[in-house]
């Protein structure tokens, strides 16, 4: 089946591009969010940039295993966030876990990636979140290494808990989502959210991604949910039951 481009495909009342700007406008347990579409999420009230699952250095950990992949995937994650700072100006920037790709991966980062993580915290707080590949603070990075983050009746941590969390902001699954219309298929990142928690998707460049279909991210939601998809120059918003599951 053939891919094509977001744009194209949008074009019925149920696949609708988000309407407020580039930044689509969300509301989660009654806080303005704005969602970037290189995949960040701005919280205006906080001045604060959350972002989930960079995997910093996954390229390098995959050739010491003998998977050849180029090496240019920590520098293109961090080119997004860079990116999205400089669009928001935030005073925090927040990180959900994984950060890296693995325990060792702060001491595989190269010059240019070093002082691109040196010119995000200049001026800046920085907040590291634990996640599974990362669990403990890397000198590397610099910041604050917490295991959560409550702030603001939100609370930002890696994995989704167990239970339905109102205002929790979380990474780790990758959302994915995939949507066909008149023989065309799209399948991109997303945000994915019931208006009570919200996952986030993963900004790493070699993070892949788990279809929201899937149960593990679909029974998170006690009420229908919306995935946000990451349409280039703006998000799109799709419901639930246009969400398709992979093939």
């Amino acid at each position: 089946m053939a891919m094509t481009e977001c744009s194209e495909v949008y074009d019925e009342p149920d696949l609708q591009a988000d309407t407020s700007g580039p930044a689509g406008l969300i509301a989660l347990a009654g806080t303005e969010l704005r969602l970037d579409p290189a995949g960040g999420l701005f919280w205006p009230a906080e001045r604060m940039l959350i972002v989930a699952d960079l995997h910093l250095e996954k390229g390098s950990s995959f050739a010491a295993r003998g998977i050849a992949l180029p090496p240019y995937d920590s520098r293109a994650t961090l080119m997004l966030l860079v990116e999205m700072a400089a669009r928001w100006r935030p005073r925090i920037v927040v990180s959900l876990g994984d950060t890296l790709h693995d325990r060792r991966a702060g001491t595989r980062l190269g010059p240019v990636e070093r002082e691109m993580l040196a010119g995000l915290a200049r001026g800046r707080e920085m907040v590291w979140i634990a996640g599974n590949h990362d669990p403990d603070a890397v000198p590397e990075l610099g910041g604050v290494h917490l295991p959560q983050l409550a702030v603001g009746g939100l609370t930002l941590r890696h994995e989704p808990g167990a239970r339905p969390a109102a205002g929790e902001i979380a990474g780790h699954l990758h959302p994915v989502a995939r949507v066909v219309r008149r023989g065309r298929s799209v399948r991109r990142r997303c945000f994915a959210t019931d208006g009570a928690r919200l996952v986030m998707p993963a900004l790493g460049a070699y993070a892949g991604g788990l279809n929201v279909r899937d149960r593990a991210l679909a029974g998170l939601f006690a009420a229908p949910f919306e995935a946000h998809l990451i349409g280039g120059a703006r998000t799109y918003r799709i419901a639930d039951h246009v969400c398709a599951p992979d093939r």
